[in-house]
């Protein structure tokens, strides 16, 4: 069954893309195995796409930004891929994942693959699984890889450890220069787009570019190849998109002749790993027999201020580790 999975997304099977990005996502136990045979099957196929992560602030419009761009991609001959991840909620868990209404006309394009996915609480932006599904879709041959984040402001920092490039959409009147130098999303951008900029705001989009040059000039870089870059654009009247692209592809290639394309994606991997193990180990500690009855009178104590949280979640280990 793997191998056939396999084979149907080789050849771009849209359904068999789903059905994969579905399984890599499942919490189920009995999904685990079938997900990791896959991914292990998959992997030799991936790696060849530009890999960029969007985010920004409610209302920048980062949908409307990723529809251009992502039709401009495919009128320079690619195939696009959109991950996009909706916030769930924390009362229920669903999710509105409704951001292929929100691109109707990418959607509609045979040569791009949209993919809501629910943030199912996770911080960061993005879903649990995002770089499981990157590797579906590079295997099914698409080649321009977008991940857009929840949008929820500063925290927005996991997209960047799963995508080559940080994208990062303003809109006009965003705030002055000593914005512009506040840490976290900020100096993780590698380039910050100022959207909107049409209209009556125009001219203000011009001077929020000037703004965050100026403060760009007070951080050091993250790169010692690549100075993040600031730029507008409309994506509403698809003007400036052209000028996003070339940016992009000087990035592209700037990064990959130093090497440094092929190194952030490895020190990514090694980070995922242990996030991984993390996942892992939190999981086993819930459900081992060994731990069950140990860990609910943990989380009273603690609850009730009768024990530190770092001595109960070393007891809680202790089976595993041979501790007493």
């Amino acid at each position: 069954m793997t191998a056939e999975l396999i084979d149907a997304i080789k050849a771009g099977d849209r359904r068999a893309m789903a059905r994969a990005i579905t399984l890599v996502e499942s919490t189920r136990e009995a999904d685990q195995d079938a997900a990791e045979d896959l991914l292990a099957g998959l992997l030799p196929l991936g790696g060849k796409a530009k890999r960029l992560g969007i985010s920004g602030a409610p209302g920048v419009g980062k949908s409307t930004f990723v529809e251009a761009f992502g039709l401009y991609a495919i009128d320079q001959g690619h195939r696009v891929a959109v991950l996009a991840v909706d916030p769930s909620s924390t009362r229920t868990g669903g999710s509105i994942l409704g951001d292929k209404t929100r691109m109707e006309r990418l959607s509609r394009d045979a040569r791009a693959f949209i993919r809501p996915s629910p943030s199912a609480g996770l911080l960061g932006g993005i879903a649990r699984r995002t770089r499981e599904a990157i590797a579906v879709v590079e295997a099914a041959g698409y080649d321009v890889v977008i991940v857009e984040t929840v949008g929820v402001g500063q925290s927005e920092t996991a997209v960047a450890d799963v995508t080559d490039m940080f994208l990062l959409l303003l809109a006009p009147g965003a705030g002055d220069t000593l914005q512009g130098v506040k840490r976290g999303v900020m100096e993780l951008a590698d380039l910050i787009l100022v959207n909107k900029a049409d209209g009556a705001l125009k001219e203000a989009a011009r001077h929020v570019v000037a703004d965050y040059r100026a403060a760009l000039g007070l951080l050091k870089p993250q790169s010692a190849h690549w100075s993040p870059q600031v730029e507008s654009c409309s994506a509403l009247e698809g003007t400036d998109i052209d000028t996003v692209w070339e940016v992009i592809e000087t990035f592209w290639r700037t990064m990959t002749d130093a090497g440094e394309l092929d190194a952030r994606r490895q020190e990514q991997a090694k980070r995922r790993l242990w996030l991984e193990i993390g996942d892992f180990v939190m999981e086993k500690v819930r459900t081992d027999p060994r731990t069950a009855d140990l860990v609910a009178d943990l989380e009273n104590d603690v609850a009730a201020g009768d024990l530190p949280v770092r001595t109960a979640a070393r007891r809680a280990l202790a089976p595993f580790i041979g501790e007493s």
